[in-house]
């Protein structure tokens, strides 16, 4: 497990999905993040790409109880990032790797568009 937040229960967060889409017309990938969280209240996604602020990277709440965001990446860059849900930070479990983060204390997930 890559979750550094005490007392909080990733239990119900499980089974995230990372879909990425390359386009052919420029050089951006449409990354869809998805997070079943149907607890939670709030869903961002924060990393390199963001510089790991939430506003404008929250994900919507669907039906079925998860977050879902798409977000247009540069390709051929890796990038830092975890979920934000209800102020815990989290990794994601399809991520493409970890990596220690000093600043943070903790592994942070990584995606490789």
């Amino acid at each position: 497990m890559h979750c550094f937040v005490p007392n909080f229960k990733l239990e119900n967060y499980f089974i995230m999905a990372i879909r990425k889409q390359y386009l052919k017309s420029k050089p951006v990938c449409k990354v869809t993040f998805t997070v079943p969280a149907e607890e939670a209240k709030k869903v961002a996604v924060v990393g390199d790409f963001n510089n790991w602020n939430p506003k404008g990277s929250m994900l919507k709440k669907l039906k079925n109880g998860s977050f879902k965001g798409t977000f247009d990446l540069p390709v051929e860059k890796t990038y830092e990032f975890r979920y934000l849900i209800d102020g815990n930070y989290v990794n994601d479990e399809a991520a493409d790797r970890y990596q220690w983060n000093d600043y943070a204390g903790a592994e942070n997930a990584v995606l490789e568009l």
